[in-house]
């Protein structure tokens, strides 16, 4: 059976697909201060836009505040305006080339805005992972209209496709749910 489909590129894809999820849901506030809620922000420094942590430390001090420690004190203005700009509505307090960012409650509405951004992330990892499923079902009716391998063959290798594209639809599933439940606790 040499079919040209490698079932464990295909499998390492999909779970690519699923770890982007991951770090895209690392990145919705919960109410709870993290680290990785700075991720996306990205500061003009130097002439060109780089991520947050390679201007400064990000650390977490208490439950509810973020702390920047900016090693160029000339770059304090950019954080702050990189932190303003970015739509993750942080309010950043200078103090000195340290910016502490305090984490407000979330509200009813705002929560509901999180879990609907929270079900796109996971429908667009969804989708990814339909992508990566046709290409795989697309290699095996080619190898099988070559003669590359026989129906029989084409026929198991879109069963296992299949299967593996459910498990990981299911996990997505699973990940978002939880998700939804941490960003809608009070």
């Amino acid at each position: 059976m040499s079919s040209g489909l490698d079932l464990s590129d295909i499998k390492r894809r999909m779970n690519g697909a699923m770890d982007n999820l991951k770090s895209e849901f690392k990145g919705l506030r919960t109410g709870r201060a993290s680290v990785n809620l700075l991720d996306p922000v990205m500061v003009d420094a130097y002439g060109a836009q780089m991520p947050i942590t390679q201007v400064g430390t990000v650390s977490t001090p208490e439950a509810r505040m973020i702390t920047v420690n900016v090693w160029d004190k000339g770059l304090v203005a950019s954080v702050e305006k990189a932190i303003r700009n970015s739509g993750i509505g942080l309010n950043p307090i200078v103090d000195g080339d340290t910016l502490r960012l305090p984490i407000p409650e979330l509200n009813e509405e705002r929560r509901k805005e999180l879990t609907k951004l929270a079900k796109n992330y996971s429908e667009h990892a969804k989708i990814a992972v339909r992508n990566v499923r046709r290409d795989g079902m697309e290699t095996v009716k080619n190898s099988e209209k070559n003669g590359d391998i026989s129906q029989d063959d084409q026929k198991i290798l879109e069963a296992d496709i299949q299967k593996l594209t459910d498990e990981v639809v299911k996990s997505i599933d699973e990940i978002t749910v939880v998700k939804e439940e941490e960003i809608m606790q009070v």
